[in-house]
Order: C-alpha cells, then structure tokens, then sequence
C-alpha cells in the first residue's frame, strides 16, 4: 500500500465519502481512515433523504457509497487515526496499529460524540485535572497518578501513552465490550490496573482528588483523561490548533469552502455543527473534497 496521498480524509460517514467521492473523481490520490460501524448513520434509517420514497437504512447507504469510493479508486483503511503531526508540507497521519501515513491536505469528518458527560463534576474540572487530551496533557502528570476512562482504540493507546510520565495509570473500559486479550497483556507489562468497578463521580475541590466508584469508595487520582471511542475533534483539533466552540459539541468553526483556520485542513458534516443531517453532511463533504482538491493543485503548482 502506498503510504503518500494527496488528500485524506478522517471520517467513514456520509461527509468523508462525499468529499472523498469528489476529490477522488478529480483525480486526486485520496485515503479515507474510519470505520463506517462508528458513523451515527450506521445504526438509523433515513426518509427524509433526496430519491428515496421509501425508508432506506444507513447501513445500506454507507456500503453503496464505499462501493462507489473502490470504483474511482479511493484507498480505504477500517483503522481509527490516534495522532495527527503537521509536516513543512501536509501532515503525518498515524493509526491505532502505528501505520504511518502523509497528505497533503485534511478533511475532518469524523462526525461529533452526541453525549459529553460521563460523571458527575465533570465539566467543574475541566483543565483541572480533567482532560480529553493525553497527547496534550501527560506531560503535566509526570510522577502523578491518573485514570483513562473511555472505551476504544484511543483509550486503550491512551493508557499506554501515560505510562510514560505518570507513576500510576488505571484504567476503566466504558463499553459492554471486553478488553481485547492482547491489550490485557500490555497492560499487565506496563503496570496498568484495570479497574473493575464504574466510576460515578469526580471529587476534589478546586481541583481533581480523586474519583468515586460505585462501591461509594475514592480511588486517589491527580488527573482523569476521558476518552470516548476513536479520537474525535476534541482531541484530535487540540494537537492541530483548529479552532473549535467549547461552550457547545466541539463543532469546528469553517468559512464556505470548508476550510478552518489552519491552513490545508478542511471540515465537513455533523462536526462542523447543526443541523445534524445526512443531506447537510453530504453537502458539505462536496464543498469540503473540492475545496481540498483545489489547496493540493496549488501546493503542486507551487513545486
């Protein structure tokens, strides 16, 4: 697999394959990182969507546009993207499974996290021992005990990542799923503790003490990281400098090209804000791959 892309593309739902659709057919070479099971559309049903009398399920969808993708030769990858580094020209993208990838222009696509709040205190702690970036804050936490509560790739990579600068790392696994097996083995050579019993409720006064487990016994932490899944905008857009609103979903702030603030990155869909609709995603991942394609053929241009 080639490892060098004009264009890719963060985001497996219907903005990251309309915008990939569109690079692509301008003969781009385009990579698309996701998993269409993590897209909101994957789970629901539309009718209210443009040629279609009757429901059409989102599954259904999703699969005929990764169809379309593979015909025009879009590369895709079903891995979720941990990291994100800016080069003299495009980014370093990297996976869950340490695969290294470049481009030359970003499209983030990857949708929002519709629920924020896990605890109680949560949004009290912020940037008070609460963090919803490891990359960002483990170095504040060097010598410190901390817990990752999340569920996913990046909670998992998370935990790991802190091991590097905390004394103690325990980790909850928000998820009916279990701990893949080899994670579990990992974690055991790093030292992690995986802890057994839910967390409900951050405790401290001006900041982070502790957190309250379900057995009404506190577990002493300095820091908590939170981390939900995939790395979606929040921590991805912090280690980018892309600008974004706190007060509301995280939505990404872009002018009518689709572009943001930092230069080669473009955002399209649910992340960009309301409303929160598949024909809204699907135009905006359009504007978003064309505008991308037009960045790259000025960066080419340029050599």
């Amino acid at each position: 697999m080639d490892l060098n892309y004009d264009i890719a593309i963060i985001g497996l739902g219907p903005a990251g394959l309309q915008a990939g659709i569109h690079a692509g057919r301008r003969k781009n070479k385009v990579i698309i990182f996701g998993k269409t099971s993590e897209s909101a559309l994957w789970q629901a049903h539309l009718e209210n969507y443009f040629g279609f009398e009757e429901k059409v399920e989102g599954k259904e969808l999703l699969s005929a546009g990764i169809k379309q993708l593979k015909k025009i030769g879009v590369t895709i990858v079903e891995e979720d993207i941990i990291k994100i580094e800016p080069l003299e020209k495009g980014f370093k993208l990297i996976t869950e499974k340490e695969k290294e990838f470049t481009a030359l222009a970003l499209i983030l696509a990857m949708g929002i996290k519709r629920k924020k709040a896990f605890f109680k205190n949560e949004k009290k702690f912020i940037g008070k021992g609460v963090s919803y970036c490891v990359d960002c804050d483990a170095w504040f936490y060097k010598g410190k005990k901390v817990v990752v509560i999340g569920n996913g790739s990046s909670a998992i990579w998370g935990a790991k990542f802190l091991t590097q600068f905390a004394e103690e790392v325990y980790f909850y696994y928000f998820s009916k799923e279990e701990i893949p097996s080899e994670e579990k083995k990992s974690f055991e050579e790093k030292g992690i503790k995986i802890l057994t019993l839910k967390p409900i409720e951050i405790v401290g006064e001006d900041e982070v003490k502790g957190i309250k487990l379900e057995d009404g016994s506190i577990l002493k932490v300095d820091g908590i990281f939170i981390e939900q899944g995939a790395k979606g905008s929040l921590e991805l857009l912090v280690s980018l400098g892309v600008e974004f609103d706190l007060e509301t979903f995280n939505y990404v702030k872009v002018d009518k090209n689709m572009k943001t603030n930092v230069d080669g990155i473009f955002a399209c869909g649910d992340i960009t804000g309301p409303p929160l609709q598949v024909a809204k995603a699907v135009g905006e991942g359009c504007i978003a791959g064309l505008s991308a394609s037009d960045y790259v053929s000025k960066i080419k241009g340029e050599n």
